[in-house]
């Protein structure tokens, strides 16, 4: 996604989530199953989005999971490199105590674009 996009909903959230929350911020945030979200109809250009380049561009992105353990009284850090199609199943596997830790950090990348 374009990072405008990320960036005006990443404001809207801490705009929010502030103390002063303008009439406008409220009627863009909505909540719904624990979570605040937003909505998003177009891109930055005003076009529609096109399920078949989101799915596309799904397909590359893979993300870099960093979770924290406790062993031997040391504190260590895993990284996980979970392709998008598998991100539910990673994250329900700490649900389910296969995996277990504390998530610190997910970041999107794209592997092609590393050296």
């Amino acid at each position: 996604m374009a990072k405008k996009v990320d960036e005006k909903v990443i404001n809207l959230f801490s705009n929010h989530n502030s103390k002063c929350i303008a009439p406008e911020v409220q009627q863009k945030v909505k909540f719904y199953a624990g979570f605040n979200y937003v909505k998003l109809k177009r891109d930055d250009n005003g076009n529609r989005f096109n399920k078949e380049n989101l799915l596309k561009y799904s397909e590359k992105c893979h993300y870099m999971v960093t979770v924290m353990r406790e062993l031997d009284g040391e504190v260590v850090l895993y990284s996980y490199d979970v392709p998008n199609s598998e991100l539910f199943k990673f994250m329900k596997s700490f649900e389910e105590n296969t995996l277990d830790g504390t998530i610190i950090e997910i970041e999107k990348y794209f592997p092609e674009g590393l050296a």
